[in-house]
């Protein structure tokens, strides 16, 4: 497969190719590229990234960030990693990713990374899926309680978000060792809460 003129719309030339520091992990995505051809899956390109599937289900995507090339896995939290490779990013449940400094470090680890990608393959095919998190799985912090209490509008709108969003305020809330910094967190947060956004999530314009 070639770089350039991809046919699935990921061009690296392209306005499609939208993957962060793209230009700095050129040779990586090229590498990583041509490894993966080898196995039987389709290259799509999803949020702008090239992105592997299996009858439409995604199975692995490859991802460019400031200090590392990545490779992610979608259920990679189901995979046995014997050679501890995955790396859980922020509060993603099923995501895991393999990172990656170079081509030429791919191309050295190219044997264990088609054994991780043809595990993940497997569990695609018999659709294996992590068991989501519920809101109750996480601890309400003291601070957040409080709040609630004090201002019933901002326990309206924090309890309007979707369950998702909400976990992933409370996960990053209850993360924060002191109490103070509790409390900083949530005050920060809440004019995005009010605003209908998760943790993270931008505005939108």
């Amino acid at each position: 497969m070639i770089l350039h003129g991809w046919g699935t719309g990921c061009g690296m030339n392209g306005d499609a190719m939208e993957m962060i520091y793209r230009e700095r992990w050129t040779a990586e995505i090229e590498e990583m590229r041509r490894l993966l051809a080898e196995l039987s899956m389709k290259e799509e390109c999803k949020w702008g990234k090239p992105t592997y599937t299996m009858e439409g289900k995604n199975v692995v995507i490859l991802q460019g960030f400031k200090e590392y090339f990545a490779l992610g896995f979608f259920q990679g939290a189901l995979l046995k990693d014997t050679k501890k490779q995955l790396v859980q990013l922020g509060q993603t449940q099923a995501g895991r990713v393999m990172k990656f400094t170079s081509a030429k470090e791919i191309a050295s680890k190219a044997s264990m990374i088609k054994a991780y990608v043809r595990e993940a393959m497997a569990v695609e095919k018999a659709g294996l899926r992590v068991a989501k998190k519920t809101t109750d799985d996480f601890p309400v912090p003291e601070e957040l309680r409080a709040k609630f209490r004090s201002d019933p509008e901002f326990a309206k709108a924090f309890h309007a978000l979707t369950p998702g969003r909400q976990r992933s305020y409370l996960y990053h809330f209850a993360a924060a060792k002191q109490s103070s910094t509790r409390a900083a967190r949530i005050e920060k947060a809440m004019p995005a809460i009010f605003s209908g956004r998760g943790f993270l999530e931008r505005s939108k314009r």
